[in-house]
């Protein structure tokens, strides 16, 4: 079966408002934005990647300039800032470059691997050739007991426990990845369509740094990884 024409979208902007200048400071050896960029690189069926950005001198000046698969487009004034909807930026891009699927990921997404996108993106066309999806988000998999502030049981009857395993599965979005078509944002406005499957990431590639003490841990991973590499050599 052929593949369908995958672009793969990242938004990157030179200002950070928890972790300074993160997009571009050094993560495990590398600036961080290269991280995501190099897995995307690596998988095949990705056909160009787009980085919407208000930061081109910055990427310029670490190397990155447009490629035959790389395209930096300018950010227009209007959907820069801090409070901006990612959707809004989204839109913006596919306005600009059309594809079959979109593949939307971040910078703050360092770990995760080529062999779980492409297989996302297996799952994902899967599921759409078989009519049952029109979009894929990525997701953090709990099993566990939840409550609210005022300590009330959310998922679960404290005077009824039952194994966690055995709980009903609640699933987080980790905003590591998401495929979507032209029709299916369209249809909501958004990377998430009327008919989203969940796709689960292995917990050691979810990371998504949001804090100082998000990017020291996966730092941490990624420099065991390194480690390990560099031993079994």
């Amino acid at each position: 079966m052929t593949m369908m024409k995958t672009i793969a979208l990242i938004p990157l902007k030179a200002h950070s408002a928890r972790v300074s200048g993160k997009n571009f400071r050094s993560f495990a050896g590398k600036p961080l934005f290269r991280w995501i960029l190099d897995s995307l690189l690596e998988v095949e069926s990705i056909e160009k990647i787009v980085i919407n950005t208000d930061a081109r001198g910055i990427l310029a000046q670490h190397g990155l300039v447009d490629t035959g698969r790389i395209l930096i487009r300018d950010r227009k004034p209007e959907i820069c800032g801090d409070f901006v909807s990612t959707n809004l930026i989204v839109a913006d891009d596919l306005a600009a470059v059309e594809s079959d699927t979109y593949l939307m990921t971040h910078t703050t997404n360092p770990l995760l691997s080529p062999a779980t996108i492409r297989a996302a993106l297996a799952a994902f066309e899967e599921a759409r050739n078989r009519g049952i999806a029109d979009s894929l988000f990525s997701v953090n998999k709990f099993q566990t007991r939840f409550y609210r502030a005022d300590t009330s049981a959310v998922n679960h009857d404290p005077d009824n426990l039952i194994r966690t395993q055995d709980l009903e599965p609640w699933f987080e979005e980790n905003s590591n990845l998401y495929l979507f078509s032209q029709a299916s944002f369209a249809e909501t406005k958004a990377r998430i369509g009327k008919h989203p499957i969940l796709f689960e990431t292995p917990r050691k590639e979810s990371a998504d740094i949001d804090n100082q003490e998000g990017w020291d841990i996966a730092e941490t991973l990624a420099l065991a990884d390194i480690n390990k590499a560099r031993t079994e050599k």
